[in-house]
């Protein structure tokens, strides 16, 4: 029998958090990243409830049915991780297994190295965990001539007016142009051209992958056209903040058994700093059991290998949770 998910809201940290959640035993708590909803951990809801766990996903600040605060001060990194401490905390535990994807993965990275008191161990999907920089990311990438990367485009109120357009629209390019099945001169660019916005000129609806169904993209619509794009932005829109905020934790590194799981048509992992990062990991993250990079796959790694993913999510949890 499939557990059934359940909805709530948890008021929290100042906010009202939506959680979905399934299941009963040690807890796992998976952060989502943009442009996403706690919709993208649908196939590992139940599969870790199945095995035993009791597996919660909330919509992440900004995002869907959680509180989106005006100020866009209100979505750093100590905001974020706050809230994961204090969702644990409400939901009665001590101690959860972290995991995070794109976005989501900073947050359970950043979770891991502030609390491990909380957090025995971490795993991450897509965005490696990377040593802090000498500067703050912004400033560096218009120092060395970088102004067309998607960090400083998502700056603008451009890409807000760009996604918002069609919510519908946007989440199925999206989705699409980081599958690992997409043809490649297709695919995500993480530079942008200012003329053609980040989902590009043509505005043709593309084909959906064989991982999403019309039903799927139904859900990430839905939220997106009631909320908008702002709450997510606002993430990107603290990067140099966040680089300012953790300097205490400069140099400092994740202690604790780790796992991470990626694609090998991730756009993420193959341009230059993604890979750079990726070779480092094992430095910064001395604990890493298992780098598993799945053939194929591209950024939205659990919606389009499931099976994978659950079964090494799965061991995971089992050798360090339980």
């Amino acid at each position: 029998m499939t557990a059934e998910i359940q909805h709530s809201t948890v008021p929290m940290n100042g906010i009202e958090m939506h959680i979905a959640e399934a299941g009963a035993g040690p807890l796992v708590v998976m952060c989502h990243g943009w442009p996403e909803l706690w919709y993208s951990w649908r196939h590992q809801l139940p599969a870790l409830a199945a095995a035993g766990f009791h597996a919660v996903a909330p919509d992440m600040r900004g995002f869907g049915k959680t509180s989106a605060p005006d100020d866009v001060a209100a979505y750093t990194i100590l905001h974020n991780v706050g809230d994961v401490v204090a969702l644990v905390s409400a939901l009665g535990e001590k101690r959860a297994l972290i995991v995070g994807h794109d976005w989501g993965a900073p947050v359970a990275w950043h979770a891991a190295l502030l609390r491990p008191d909380l957090f025995p161990a971490v795993a991450c999907m897509s965005v490696p965990h990377r040593r802090r920089g000498a500067a703050p990311p912004l400033e560096l990438l218009r120092t060395i001539g970088k102004t067309d990367y998607y960090y400083l485009y998502f700056q603008t109120q451009a890409a807000e007016d760009e996604f918002a357009r069609d919510a519908r629209a946007t989440i199925r390019r999206v989705l699409y142009i980081g599958s690992g099945d997409t043809p490649r001169d297709e695919k995500m660019s993480l530079h942008v051209d200012r003329e053609k916005g980040f989902l590009g000129a043509a505005h043709a609806e593309v084909p959906l992958p064989p991982w999403l169904s019309e039903a799927d993209i139904d859900v990430f619509a839905s939220d997106y056209a009631r909320t908008g794009f702002r709450g997510g932005l606002n993430w990107y829109r603290n990067l140099d903040r966040n680089w300012a905020l953790t300097a205490a934790w400069h140099d400092a590194k994740i202690m604790q058994p780790a796992l991470f799981i990626a694609g090998t048509n991730d756009a993420v992992i193959t341009g230059s700093m993604g890979k750079r990062a990726l070779d480092e990991m094992d430095d910064v993250v001395p604990n890493l059991r298992r780098k598993l990079l799945l053939e194929g796959a591209g950024h939205w790694i659990q919606q389009e290998r499931p099976a994978e993913v659950n079964a090494a999510l799965i061991e995971f949890a089992r050798e360090h949770l339980v």
